[in-house]
This record gives structure tokens, sequence and C-alpha cells, in this order.
């Protein structure tokens, strides 16, 4: 595994740690599943999903149901699916994905974050192709699981890569096959920590300690904010 992944994973586990955060954006991706597809588990591969990360993460019962009821009550917001993208500190490439129900409120904080670096904003798509969107999905690993057999049975259904370490697996695949991925794994009988679209740089840079503490300054800004759901940057 190279340094990059290991950063992203760092970078990952050091966001999902934010309990006070993270709880209440595990609960909008539930709702937002929920109101688009249902509120039955069953019948919603996002919201199963949304709710295995949620569970990954310890997220209550009772968290978890009341996301769902919020989709269909009367007064439920209405969010939608943004994003925005930057040049960070030192150049650093960034993507903001944000589940929003005030778009105006929205890019104005993150316009606000980039501004406190003198940072600026782009149009947006303009950073689209430098980034690849995959199908990324953890488990846990155990001693019956062989790690080749799994990618011959899931080949078939998309998988492009397995990274494997002494206690998880992830699975990558193209975004479009997260679907077919997630039920070939669900019919393995192996049971989903987590499961995400997230975005990978096509070309990664370096930059040094001295560079990444104002660029993790940023980060911590925009993942800090309750609208954003996740940042990916160009980071080797």
């Amino acid at each position: 595994m190279g340094r990059a992944f290991e950063y992203r994973k760092a970078a990952k586990e050091k966001r999902w740690g934010k309990m006070s955060r993270i709880f209440p954006k595990l609960g909008k991706a539930i709702t937002m599943a929920a109101k688009e597809g249902g509120g039955d588990p069953a019948m919603n591969a996002s919201l199963r999903t949304a709710i295995a990360n949620a569970k990954g993460q310890n997220m209550p019962k009772d968290n978890i149901d009341a996301a769902i009821k919020r989709a269909t009550a009367k007064d439920a917001s209405d969010y939608a699916e943004v994003n925005y993208e930057g040049k960070g500190p030192s150049g650093v490439l960034v993507f903001v994905e944000c589940a929003t129900d005030n778009s105006t409120r929205t890019v104005a904080n993150v316009r606000m974050h980039f501004n406190k670096f003198d940072c600026p904003l782009v149009p947006t798509g303009s950073l689209e192709f430098m980034f690849s969107r995959k199908a990324v999905f953890e488990i846990n690993r155990t001693d019956e699981m062989d790690v080749e057999e799994m990618e011959l049975e899931l080949i078939d259904a998309g998988l492009e890569e397995i990274i494997a370490d002494e206690d998880t697996i992830y699975i990558h695949g193209d975004f479009t096959q997260f679907g077919n991925l997630s039920t070939a794994i669900e019919n393995l009988g192996i049971e989903v920590v987590k499961a995400s679209l997230e975005r990978f740089p096509t070309q990664e840079v370096e930059f040094s300690d001295e560079q990444m503490v104002d660029i993790e300054k940023l980060i911590d800004r925009l993942e800090d904010d309750d609208d954003v759901q996740a940042v990916y940057t160009n980071i080797a």
C-alpha cells in the first residue's frame, strides 16, 4: 500500500473519529436515502448502506430510527447534494461534497473557509477530471477469508482492486458498479463495515510538512462544517 492510500486512510479515520460531528452527518445521509427510496432498508439499498455506515460508527439505534422518520415528517428538510471545488494553500486541489437544505448558506460558508487562507473557489466542474470516482467497501478481515478467492468472486460484479492489511480489506470498483458490488458482497455473506462513493486524485502531489500545516487547517475547517459530507484532495 502506498503513502497516498495510508494518508487517505488516516485522514478518513480522523474524520470518522469526530463523533460530535459525524453523527449528524450520518443521520443526514440516512434521511436523504430514506426520502429518496423509502424507509424500508430491505427495499432500499442506499438506505441499507447508510444504516450500515452508521452502525459501523456505533450510532445508537434510536438515532438511526429517528433519522429514517425525519424523511417522512411533514416539515422534513429537502436536502440536495452539491459540490464545490477550490484551490487551497500551496495549490492543493480540494473537492468538497455537501448535503444541504440551503445552498446559499452552504456556498457562503465553504467560500469563507477558503477565504481564511486567501484561496479561491473555482467554477463547478473545473476539477472533476482531476479525480476518479470509486465505489469503496471496507470489511473486517478474518482468518477464514481467502482474499484471492474473494477477488475472483467479485470480478464479474465490477471489482477493480482489493487492498488488504492484517485487519481490514478494502474493495474498490468504478462508482457505476456500486450496486452490483454491494449485492455481490452481501451474497458472499460478508458484512460491510463502511461503504461509500469516494474520489481519488488522478495525479497526486507531495507537499512538505510546512505546507501541510495550512492545508490540514483548511481540511479541518471544512470537515467541521455541518453541511460538508466529504473532502477530497490530491495529496500524495
